[in-house]
């Protein structure tokens, strides 16, 4: 907390920046999230001491897209357990023949509709499959412009099989699947999450996953971060684990710190701020 109270403006990434925190900062003009979640910053609390919190919400739009893309084709076309197959000596199929799926034969439902959730309904419309999407704050003529079908959760985890989760870390997403939600989900489904880790239980997750109820997952997030070395998650065959890097590109990275360093320069320069989220 030393490293705030003098600060002119506060740059984070992970570190939680809490109402303790917050009240240290003597100087702060700007604290900005180095990123597009702003769930381990206290917005009120930063509101009201006067101190704009700003995010950088469209500086990886395409990497965290094509990412959930990779997953997508990664379990259902089982890419990793064949590829672990051949490189232990073997060969033929690596999994039952009715893992192997046709993306277009599936119905993949998209919870959250922002900027990434409408790129991946893009990059899914070539393969032909039925796109189910839920947001709540999206009326539905945009949702079926996007040639999507909105409907409510509860339809949608009933109806896909194949569930990706694009929405931000609420209070109200905050274990948004959890063991009864789960229960709602189709029966061999898969579920992809490249949003937050916070938004899954674990537990209830790991259940699935080991009954069966769920086919697979592909995850880039989790509750907690790092997953703990002991976790199932790090050994199951039918999941799919990256480090939170679906972000990162060259590009996204050089995006990333110039806007995050741009941002506090303004707020230095005493010039409106830009994405604002604590207003």
């Amino acid at each position: 907390m030393t490293l705030v109270a003098d600060a002119d403006a506060v740059i984070t990434q992970f570190a939680k920046v809490d109402a303790q925190v917050i009240a240290r900062m003597q100087r702060a003009k700007v604290i900005v999230r180095y990123g597009i979640g702003v769930d381990n910053v206290d917005l009120e609390a930063a509101k009201a001491r006067g101190i704009p919190v700003c995010n950088i919400p469209d500086y990886c739009i395409d990497e965290v897209a094509d990412h959930t893309l990779a997953f997508l084709l990664g379990t259902t076309r089982q890419v990793v357990p064949n590829t672990l197959h051949v490189r232990d000596g073997k060969w033929g199929l690596a999994t039952p023949l009715d893992q192997l799926r046709t993306l277009r034969d599936q119905t993949v439902g998209i919870v959250g509709f922002g900027r990434i959730g409408r790129e991946v309904a893009a990059r899914l419309a070539p393969f032909k499959g039925r796109r189910l999407v839920f947001d709540a704050f999206v009326p539905p003529e945009v949702v079926r412009n996007s040639g999507c079908e909105p409907v409510s959760l509860d339809d949608l985890l009933a109806q896909s099989d194949i569930v990706t989760l694009h929405c931000p870390s609420t209070p109200q997403t905050k274990k948004l699947l959890n063991t009864t939600s789960i229960a709602r989900m189709k029966p061999g489904s898969v579920l992809i999450n490249l949003a937050r880790g916070d938004l899954v239980e674990t537990a209830a997750l790991v259940a699935a996953l080991q009954s069966g109820h769920l086919a697979g997952a592909a995850i880039d997030v989790s509750d907690p971060e790092p997953i703990p070395t002991d976790s199932p998650l790090r050994s199951l065959p039918n999941v799919i684990v990256a480090s939170h890097i679906a972000s990162a590109s060259p590009k996204s990275v050089r995006t990333l710190r110039e806007t995050a360093a741009h941002i506090a320069v303004m707020a230095l320069r005493g010039e409106p701020l830009p994405n604002v989220v604590n207003k």
